[in-house]
């Protein structure tokens, strides 16, 4: 039998942590029910693993207490990291630094590891994610991204699957994830067996539609941060990156190279997500149309708009319309 640890951070925890740990108990437990009625051996032994023998995950509306400590454990096969508000090694306390050391020692040891949500950050700490891609919630990017440069962060992706670490996006899509390794670690029928039980999508690969695109300014290039502001406040128009970059007074590749190192994107990547998003503000609270829409935003070709579009949420502009604008129902 294989077996199954679920961290139990100490401290620097809030109420996701626990919905994190309280769902995987239960989906991998779930798992193994479904065997059991078959008469069919549990694939995992699952216990809750915290640093210490003694300590309780306390944060004054809910208690739990792991079944094991770090030291009791030889050998595991998977780690399952909660959301957290551990948000590197030296912030850490002690005994979740404890715990840190114990998931690089284990992955080193042949233990795949999967961190939920803002575990991610954690699970970074450790080094395990240096040149690798991960996803963590789109509104910790900036955070994640100045923290652990050596991470490719890919925030578009619900979840990720690289060399036995897996990782998803943000707060409650940690139940796709559980399903992924469901059917990774079990069978087809189990996940969609457990989707069902639980009530969860299955196959749900982006978080992008849920993401609201914000800009990346936590740099301090003063001459990217205002070729930001002029993309930002200039959408609409036909935008010039020759003539902005020589406006200032940057050559254009150097340009190019500045503004990826900082904000993570190409200049065009960067204006079609700002043009994007003030698409996604009106489909979602006005009842103009798909083609007003575009033109307001600087599009006049329905293909290229479409395209953008699609590939930045996931979904097409007609569809993000019908499902975020509750009048366009019934219009």
């Amino acid at each position: 039998m294989k077996h199954l640890s679920i961290l139990v951070p100490d401290e620097q925890t809030n109420m996701s942590t626990i919905a994190c740990i309280v769902g995987a108990n239960q989906v991998f437990s779930e798992a193994n029910n479904y065997l059991a009625r078959k008469d069919e051996k549990a694939i995992f032994k699952i216990e809750l693993v915290g640093a210490t023998k003694s300590d309780f995950l306390n944060n004054n509306l809910i208690s739990i207490k792991h079944q094991v400590a770090i030291s009791e454990i030889d050998r595991t096969d998977l780690i399952l990291i909660p959301a957290s508000l551990i948000r590197s090694y030296d912030t850490a306390s002690k005994n979740n630094k404890l715990l840190i050391d114990w998931v690089a020692k284990h992955y080193k040891q042949g233990a795949e590891i999967a961190s939920m949500c803002a575990g991610s950050f954690m699970l970074a700490s450790s080094g395990i994610l240096d040149g690798k891609t991960c996803s963590t919630h789109w509104a910790l990017s900036e955070n994640f991204r100045e923290l652990f440069p050596n991470v490719n962060l890919q925030t578009d992706q619900l979840i990720t699957d690289e060399n036995g670490i897996y990782t998803n996006g943000g707060a409650y899509s940690f139940l796709h994830l559980l399903m992924y390794l469901v059917e990774k670690f079990y069978d087809r029928q189990i996940a969609i067996h457990c989707a069902k039980y639980f009530q969860i999508d299955l196959d749900r690969n982006l978080q992008a539609e849920f993401s609201i695109f914000n800009g990346h300014k936590k740099h301090n290039d003063e001459a990217i941060l205002m070729a930001q502001k002029i993309l930002e406040e200039n959408y609409k128009d036909k935008i010039s990156f020759e003539k902005l970059s020589f406006d200032l007074n940057i050559g254009r590749r150097n340009f190019d190279r500045r503004f990826i190192k900082a904000t993570g994107f190409t200049p065009l990547d960067y204006l079609q997500r700002v043009k994007t998003e003030a698409a996604k503000k009106m489909f979602e609270t006005t009842r103009k149309t798909v083609n007003e829409i575009m033109y307001e935003v600087g599009y006049n070709d329905a293909k290229a708009f479409r395209d953008v579009f699609s590939r930045v949420t996931g979904r097409s502009p007609l569809e993000y319309k019908s499902k975020y604008n509750k009048e366009s129902r019934w219009s």
